[in-house]
């Protein structure tokens, strides 16, 4: 699971690229009860969302011909021109090279070798988000990926991750999860999909989704509907892990959300 303090090669951030950041705040915050804010001056117009006091994401104002709307998601690095250094040598490629933001930390946008972007944090003053594996909050990721063998070899090579697979119920494979270095099963905060095996991911370029935590699922879903957003995959239960959903909001950004076992109703 998520926990802060953060260890190194778990995610510490997650991030919205939007063209209309005003239009996700009045999204978000019906969906999940997030505030919208401005991170301040000298930021470029960069916002934060922000629930009960703590920081849950951040929100990067997008547009004029840049990306689509996407969700992204930053691992913790003691070293971020090291690390895009590894990833380069592991296969992958530097997308946006270390570069600091203010004092709070030096940052880089790289890519795995099948082109699945992630970002890395190295921090600053500036450690990371102040709430996870809380409802509302980052609980899991998953990278949708056309090689997991592969993959896997890249992340351990860039982060040191290791790995568990756990069979999938119903007879339908295994599901390999991931965990920073040394951490052991319960700091397992992701795992591994082949690309195309999941509909709703079908014609999809490789990419990393991110779950938030909710304590009803299907109410969850029927908000995101009104307030305009789009259903990928209807609620579903998993065996021993809880009920998820896939959504995007208005502007095509996909997320999932996750009512774990211990939030059943």
């Amino acid at each position: 699971m998520l926990t802060t303090p953060f260890a190194a090669g778990s995610p510490n951030w997650t991030e919205l690229a939007t063209p209309d950041p005003a239009g996700a705040g009045d999204f978000y915050r019906g969906v999940f009860g997030w505030e919208y804010a401005s991170a301040g001056p000298g930021t470029g117009g960069y916002g934060l969302f922000r629930l009960g006091g703590g920081t849950v994401a951040g929100v990067l104002p997008a547009g004029g011909g840049q990306a689509p709307p996407v969700w992204s998601v930053s691992f913790l690095t003691p070293d971020a021109d090291a690390t895009a250094k590894a990833a380069e040598a592991a296969g992958g490629s530097v997308v946006r090279p270390p570069a600091d933001v203010l004092d709070l930390g030096r940052t880089a946008t790289l890519a795995d070798g099948a082109g699945a972007a992630f970002v890395v944090w190295e921090p600053g003053t500036g450690e990371g988000l102040d709430l996870v594996d809380v409802p509302g909050g980052l609980t899991w990721v998953e990278l949708y990926t056309p090689d997991e063998d592969a993959a896997f070899g890249f992340y351990s090579a860039v982060f040191g991750w290791e790995a568990l697979s756990t069979p999938i119920p119903g007879g339908r494979g295994t599901y390999r999860m991931v965990n920073p270095a040394g951490r052991g099963p319960d700091a397992m905060f992701g795992g591994f999909v082949p690309l195309g095996s999941d509909p709703p991911e079908a014609g999809s370029d490789p990419h990393w989704l991110l779950y938030f935590a909710v304590t009803d699922c299907d109410a969850t879903v029927t908000r995101t509907r009104t307030l305009g957003g789009t259903v990928l995959t209807a609620p579903a239960d998993v065996e021993g892990v809880g009920r998820f959903a896939k959504l995007t909001d208005p502007s095509g950004a996909s997320f999932a959300i996750m009512q774990g076992v211990a939030q059943a109703m």
